[in-house]
């Protein structure tokens, strides 16, 4: 940095002050500008009022909604320290975390991986809010604790209420700290054994299984071999002699024989063969 603001000796004073700040302290500043944008907000520090310093990210300026709109250029405002840069000169910020201390210090402490326990306390259509054992209130949701759709089963399911119901208790493994809103990230599937997983390990390529058509689609159709377990035959793999559409060669509820083709552990994909089964199919 130099000839910035009041030349070399206000640089040298910019880097004294933020390093002395540390991450997880507090701090006090008055909001300079207000951006309403991805920038957030900008804050002139306490004992630095030569130029602003601090930023507050819009995912760090509350955890309730609408945040931007709640805050005012010439502001008061009281924030947790996140991350200081004295080279670019800039210190990261959050009011959400000065305003709910104990939600944060709570969410601060969790290590991924770690099996916490709690209550389902409401099913939304996106995902599922989970009172967590030890947990502080939450100043919006009904739970700290968030499980999100992908994370609640492995196995395929059209509700949430399928999986779970409000007040089953449930242990959860810990993801990551989502300070958009100030939650828990849960994953309920992780306390289970992967099926797919076990079904590889039991079924190699060139296997033939007996299974049920669940849905067709424009480029073939899926049939499930076992439980949890769908496969995709694509439209070419359907019968020996091409088809235009997979209606004209099956419907839903069909059993089916099939080929294993293909065993994708990584991205849980299993592809299947029809005509492979026999050649008099078409």
């Amino acid at each position: 940095m130099g000839g910035v603001g009041g030349g070399a000796s206000d640089d040298q004073a910019c880097r004294e002050f933020l390093e002395a700040l540390r991450v997880g302290g507090l701090c006090t500043g008055t909001v300079t500008e207000v951006a309403r944008s991805a920038d957030g907000v900008t804050v002139t520090l306490d004992g630095f009022p030569a130029r602003p310093l601090g930023t507050v990210g819009p995912r760090d300026l509350s955890w309730r909604r609408f945040p931007a709109a709640e805050v005012e250029v010439g502001q008061r405002i009281t924030a947790k320290v996140l991350a200081v840069d004295p080279d670019e000169g800039r210190v990261e910020l959050s009011m959400a975390a000065a305003e709910n201390p104990e939600l944060w210090a709570f969410l601060s402490s969790l290590r991924y991986g770690e099996i916490l326990t709690g209550t389902i306390a409401s099913i939304e259509r996106y995902g599922v809010f989970v009172a967590l054992d030890g947990g502080p209130d939450h100043p919006v949701f009904p739970g700290v604790g968030f499980v999100s759709f992908p994370e609640l089963s492995w196995r395929r399911f059209e509700s949430a209420s399928e999986v779970v119901e409000v007040g089953q208790r449930v242990s959860c493994e810990f993801l990551q700290f989502d300070t958009w809103n100030g939650e828990a990230r849960l994953s309920l599937r992780a306390m289970e054994q992967d099926p797919f997983q076990t079904f590889a390990d039991a079924t190699p390529v060139g296997r033939t299984l007996e299974g049920r058509v669940t849905r067709l689609i424009p480029f073939g159709v899926f049939v499930q071999v076992a439980d949890g377990i769908e496969g995709l035959v694509p439209l070419r793999e359907l019968a020996w002699t091409p088809v235009a559409a997979p209606e004209e060669v099956v419907g839903v509820g069909d059993a089916v024989k099939v080929t294993v083709t293909e065993l994708d552990r990584a991205r849980r994909r299993l592809t299947l063969s029809r005509r492979r089964v026999s050649p008099d199919l078409g």
